[in-house]
């Protein structure tokens, strides 16, 4: 969480020099150098005197180039009756004093806006759009220093706000219930060419819709990771809470793209370390790719590959939905709500399965490989699914076909007064929404009485029925909706 920031300064009655104090780190002593070739430019002079700067309160670490304006502007206005007091001020400056914005700002806006119900905020303007679209905001947009001393000394901010028009980032937009979706319509990767597989396609409709863990298995070339590749493509739409936060934490990372609807989609290789997966750090506890998938897929392909640290470290972020970085400086909590999605062979040699090829593995390697992967892991998968290896020529459905579906099920849930997806849905929630027939209550209780189903099972399977029946878009969920449910689990 962004904290506030008072920043302070002095001249007196010494040798020339200039310091920064409050335990300023490396990058804002370096700006030192920045802003005196900034003042230069624009005609000041500096004084026999000695400037002192204070960033408040002096007991946390202050990093980033973006505290560079605001002491640009302190100084030059060090003997004027003009106060910057009520504006939260950011920006680089160049040695020509232009304003440039950084990667660390749009985290920041978005920290504070859920601080605070309005802000004025002086930012640099080519960052103007972006920002515009957390709410709360009033954005005012400089290009230069100069442009910013004369912002305060005309005192622009005094005249009525005029919202700046902006572009629309997103390609379609639908209201459900006073709330606004975003989604995008280019398909780069398209499920039409994937030839055949009727089943695993209608698996991953279901994924889609419910953001539900989905785990396939099949031989090498049966098309696991090509499909996977393409569900990014059918998740439902975004808020633009949503489309922020994902943006926020890939601006951490100094990953600073432009605003999309698209969800996130991160592929670690199975070589990763569990810092790089989950995050890490001593002096700076950056985001992991859990967190950068956010709102997301997050994709493990070859998942017995993974080291067992990582992936008994997948519990707390697949069940919790936050991972906690936990360092003697300092400690981070981010959200992870993503939809897990892991691929794998079935044996070492990936032939277990197939038909027209021997495995040459033994009983105890294939039992060693499969017991890489522990059952409280197995457990928070969803949808199990063994995928054919046999090719066909038969076109079945497009992105396009596949997406229309997943977005009749996702009004069907906002419709019924959901915040969260299906997979998401509490235990409180499951009550509420996932409401069975007489037919299915019997269904469901002859399963748990058979399979041994324990409550995060059960919960599990109510869930993947809720989904199917908004696919179908069915109030309650119907004894058919129930056994496909249960012909997702793992034997």
């Amino acid at each position: 969480m962004a904290k506030k920031i008072f920043v302070e300064s002095t001249f007196i009655r010494a040798l020339p020099g200039f310091s920064i104090v409050g335990m300023a780190n490396q990058s804002i002593q370096e700006s030192k150098d920045r802003i005196k070739s900034s003042l230069l430019s624009i005609g000041f002079k500096f004084p026999a005197q000695k400037i002192t700067v204070n960033l408040s309160p002096s007991d946390i670490k202050k990093e980033g180039s973006h505290f560079d304006l605001v002491i640009a502007l302190l100084i030059a206005f060090q003997n004027s009756d003009i106060s910057c007091r009520d504006f939260f001020i950011f920006g680089e400056l160049g040695l020509d004093g232009k304003v440039k914005s950084t990667s660390a700002i749009f985290p920041l806006l978005l920290s504070l806006a859920r601080q605070y119900e309005t802000l004025n905020v002086l930012l640099p303007h080519d960052m103007m759009e972006k920002a515009s679209q957390i709410k709360g905001l009033k954005i005012y947009g400089v290009e230069t220093l100069h442009d910013a001393m004369e912002f305060f000394a005309q005192k622009r901010y005094e005249a009525p706000y005029i919202p700046i028009k902006v572009r629309e980032f997103f390609d379609e937009k639908l209201t459900i219930g006073g709330k606004e979706y975003f989604y995008d319509n280019p398909k780069v990767l398209d499920f039409k060419e994937v030839h055949g597989h009727r089943f695993l396609k209608r698996a991953l409709v279901i994924c889609a819709a419910g953001m539900h863990n989905i785990l396939l298995e099949g031989s090498p070339g049966s098309g696991k990771s090509m499909s996977i590749k393409r569900l990014r493509d059918i998740l439902p739409p975004v808020t633009i809470e949503e489309v922020l936060e994902t943006q926020a934490y890939h601006a951490i990372n100094y990953e600073d793209d432009n605003l999309s609807a698209k969800r996130a989609f991160r592929s670690p290789h199975h070589s990763s370390s569990k810092p790089s997966i989950f995050g890490g750090g001593s002096a700076k506890a950056m985001a992991g790719e859990a967190a950068l998938a956010h709102n997301g897929i997050l994709f493990f392909d070859e998942l017995p590959h993974f080291s067992k640290q990582i992936l008994e470290s997948l519990r707390e972020p697949l069940e919790n939905h936050k991972v906690l970085i936990s360092r003697v400086q300092n400690k981070i909590e981010y959200d992870t709500k993503f939809l897990f999605a892991a691929a794998q062979n079935p044996c070492p040699c990936g032939n277990l399965l197939s038909k027209v090829r021997e495995c040459r593995c033994s009983d105890l390697e294939v039992a060693r490989y499969k017991s890489r992967i522990s059952d409280p892991i197995l457990d928070r998968i969803d949808l199990y699914i063994q995928v054919d290896e046999e090719f066909s020529k038969e076109e079945t459905e497009s992105s396009h076909e596949m997406f229309q579906k997943v977005l009749r099920a996702f009004i069907f849930q906002k419709n019924r007064g959901q915040r969260s997806l299906n997979a998401h849905l509490d235990e409180q929630e499951i009550k509420r929404y996932c409401t069975l027939s007489a037919t299915a209550q019997e269904t469901l209780d002859m399963a748990i009485g058979r399979y041994g189903l324990n409550q995060r099972s059960v919960s599990k399977v109510l869930k993947i029925s809720r989904t199917i029946a908004d696919i179908d878009e069915k109030e309650s969920i119907e004894r058919t909706h129930l056994l496909e449910a249960l012909s997702f689990r793992k034997r």
